[in-house]
């Protein structure tokens, strides 16, 4: 895999509902930590000539905008489920500006979930204004865009099959419970991991804490952040006390550099 200088800029790191949830008076969604609000999960990763983000969530307008995100070459999907895709239309910015089609990376799945929800995007009379998007499928051989390497990752949310994604020393997880011991060998030797943790307690489709860092001990990577995090989980500065020194929670915003 070739190394290319990279810049990950977390986007949201919030599951489904974000934080604060909607109507909910919880200590974690009455914080005024700005590190305990979270937009849905999403990446940006960039090299010196390369843009691409991972994921479309419900956010993704208010996210390119506090980014300041001008340009984008690709989107590049997990899964279909709405918290990771429902923000695709905005890609309708980025056609205008660039003048031409967004490159959309995703599994057979997911490119289903795309043709079906955002179908007039794909009619033969189009309706003027709609995304202009050109749809790669893709498995779990790796590929480039631009000068950014991929490698997927196959991984299971519940019985659906979820692509995480290594960039070079990077790798992002979300929406998963399983990983496959093959699947998890492709993570090792990352630099950096950001990983799903939903919460303390059970939860059929994703990881808790205690089981997302164990994985990040087994693989022995120096520097893991979680993701996807519920209010249910606790304050961010109580939680990252409980944490071994080199596993933190991630937060909206965060930069890293690889």
């Amino acid at each position: 895999m070739v190394n290319t200088s990279i810049k990950i800029q977390l986007l949201g790191t919030g599951t489904s509902t974000g934080i604060p949830m909607i109507g909910c008076n919880c200590d974690v969604c009455k914080s005024v930590n700005s590190k305990d609000n979270r937009l849905r999960s999403s990446i940006l990763v960039q090299s010196a000539t390369t843009t691409l983000v991972v994921d479309t969530t419900p956010d993704f307008r208010y996210q390119m905008l506090r980014t300041n995100t001008t340009h984008l070459d690709a989107v590049v999907y997990t899964h279909p489920h709405k918290d990771h895709m429902a923000g695709l239309d905005d890609i309708r910015a980025f056609n205008f500006f660039s003048q031409k089609s967004m490159d959309i990376y995703a599994n057979s799945l997911t490119e289903e979930a795309v043709r079906r929800d955002f179908y007039y995007a794909f009619t033969e009379t189009k309706y003027p204004g709609v995304p202009e998007l050109n749809l790669i499928t893709i498995d779990e051989t790796p590929f480039f865009i631009g000068d950014i390497s991929v490698q997927p990752i196959l991984v299971y949310h519940h019985k659906m099959p979820v692509y995480g994604y290594r960039f070079g020393d990077f790798t992002y997880i979300t929406d998963a419970n399983r990983i496959e011991p093959d699947q998890l060998e492709k993570i090792r030797g990352s630099k950096v991991l950001v990983l799903n943790a939903l919460r303390k307690e059970d939860h059929i489709s994703h990881f808790t804490l205690q089981e997302a860092v164990d994985i990040a001990l087994e693989l022995a990577i120096p520097e893991v952040y979680f993701t996807h995090i519920s209010h249910q989980l606790g304050l961010n500065d109580n939680i990252n006390q409980e944490l071994p020194p080199h596993i933190k929670l991630a937060f909206d915003g965060q930069i890293i550099s690889l």
